[in-house]
């Protein structure tokens, strides 16, 4: 069985070494809106394409972690159920944040790719292999990107990069055939 997806040689060659992912997660996970309830509670909306898409990463042996300025008790329950381990919350400096994860797997920058959407994002871009955003991340960050997604923050933009980096990696086919045989 073939893939239907297309990427380009540079793209493929950044994302075979890629052995960890920083993504943030208001624009990136979610669409980026904020909800209250009427308690003041925060409430988010994930899309399980992304949920899938990193329980295929953690298979395939790339570790995702999450970087966000905010915290919630939502996103740590979502994290939880997608047996995500490694978060920073709160932290608005994300690039010291990644560094020490790095340091932690003995990791280094070359091995990383980074999702974001909004300029604080964008340290954390910089240093990594593969910089990604979802297609309606703002102009700053899109320009600075390796790869664009084809769709938005919270609805599958986080899933493309996941597809992106198991093919990088050559577990695609693999994954996909354990569904399909």
């Amino acid at each position: 069985m073939s893939s239907h997806l297309l990427h380009t040689p540079d793209l493929l060659a950044r994302a075979q070494r890629v052995k960890v992912v920083f993504l943030d997660v208001d624009g990136v996970l979610t669409d980026g809106g904020l909800l209250y309830s009427e308690a003041g509670e925060t409430l988010k909306r994930f899309n399980t394409l992304d949920g899938h898409g990193l329980k295929m990463l953690q298979k395939a042996g790339i570790t995702p972690v999450v970087i966000t300025g905010r915290d919630s008790a939502p996103l740590r329950k979502r994290l939880e159920a997608l047996g995500i381990t490694h978060a920073h919350f709160g932290t608005e400096n994300k690039r010291p944040a990644a560094q020490a994860t790095l340091s932690k797997l003995g990791l280094d920058w070359s091995q990383s790719a980074a999702m974001g959407d909004d300029w604080p994002d964008l340290p954390m871009m910089q240093h990594a292999a593969l910089a990604c955003a979802p297609a309606n991340a703002h102009a700053e960050v899109l320009a600075r990107a390796h790869f664009v997604t084809p769709r938005t923050g919270g609805q599958g933009a986080v899933r493309d990069l996941c597809d992106l980096l198991l093919t990088g990696n050559g577990h695609y086919q693999a994954l996909l055939a354990s569904y399909t045989q």
